[in-house]
């Protein structure tokens, strides 16, 4: 039997795991451990782990088929398309893209049709002070609504913007990235098939609701918003160098905080797994101006993708 420990690190959700080594090949027994505080805990922090991009694919390959970022394609880690790159270093004597990723509520890539089921970040450089990541759980959120609201929820659709992410970045690639991510629909509320527990699926990305007026559907998304990151639902992440952070965006939304001096390196690497759902664009007709969009996004990210081969290792 291995010598894995959990121990929750917040109320709401989080747990932290020691005893094992994730740069290592995991046994049966090891996985199955870690899926099931995974899905009880929802936020799991590995301290102390050694790993490169390679070790972090092998690791994300338990947890399902891995995101190749296709979706965005400028901030992929050069010669692994399968792992991201959450880094404020200079290249050229420019921000990366992904220098601000995430610094509003969201679940990861829920502006495509097949959204990210679990993500993985490990820690590799870190300011002095600041740059957490925040955890709001969505079963809470959703379970402390009045019965009437959650009737109304879970017969409504949500549409999903890339432009509502807070990012700043190079209008080009946003422009880009917007005919790359046309809006799409998702359910207001969704059950996780493995805790068989619903989740509400609103956050900062939600541009309105389907058949309704954005007028109507504003102050609701508003109100859902700052609801469901009141503290009693959050755990705050300090990040250490070397943690390796899984998480279940089906069940749980986050935010990286920017409140650290810009001049420190936050330095990260990402992987996601595929998502178990699938939604729809909001407009159908859209799906063709995407794949055109695609390869001219993989295009204009050849430039960058060259520029960041010397941020890593």
């Amino acid at each position: 039997m291995s010598a894995i420990h959990v121990q929750p690190i917040g109320y709401a959700l989080g747990a932290k795991v020691t005893g094992v080594d994730l740069s290592k090949t995991l046994g049966a027994d090891e996985v199955s451990q870690i899926k099931a505080a995974w899905t009880k805990h929802l936020v799991l922090v590995f301290p102390g782990q050694d790993l490169d991009p390679e070790t972090l694919i092998a690791f994300t390959r338990h947890f399902g088929e891995l995101d190749d970022y296709a979706s965005q394609p400028f901030n992929r880690h050069p010669g692994h398309d399968e792992v991201m790159l959450l880094s404020n270093k200079p290249i050229d004597g420019k921000l990366p893209p992904g220098a601000n990723n995430g610094q509003n509520w969201h679940t990861d890539l829920s502006y495509t049709t097949r959204p990210a089921k679990g993500t993985m970040v490990y820690c590799i450089e870190k300011p002095s002070v600041g740059g957490d990541t925040m955890f709001a759980n969505m079963y809470l959120a959703y379970e402390s609504l009045s019965p009437k609201l959650r009737a109304f929820l879970d017969d409504t659709e949500a549409v999903h913007d890339v432009s509502l992410i807070s990012a700043r970045r190079d209008p080009a690639i946003m422009e880009a990235f917007k005919r790359l991510n046309p809006p799409v629909v998702h359910p207001a509320v969704r059950e996780h098939p493995d805790a068989h527990r619903r989740a509400l699926y609103v956050n900062d990305r939600v541009r309105t609701f389907v058949g309704m007026s954005d007028a109507e559907s504003k102050p609701i998304i508003q109100f859902l918003c700052q609801h469901s990151v009141q503290p009693r639902f959050v755990y705050r992440h300090r990040w250490e160098v070397r943690d390796l952070v899984l998480w279940d965006n089906r069940c749980l939304t986050h935010l990286a905080v920017g409140d650290y001096d810009p001049r420190e390196f936050r330095h990260m690497i990402r992987t996601s797994t595929m998502g178990d759902y699938h939604g729809r664009l909001e407009n159908p007709e859209a799906a063709k101006a995407a794949q055109a969009a695609l390869k001219a996004a993989a295009a204009t990210s050849q430039d960058i993708v060259a520029g960041i081969s010397s941020l890593h290792d």
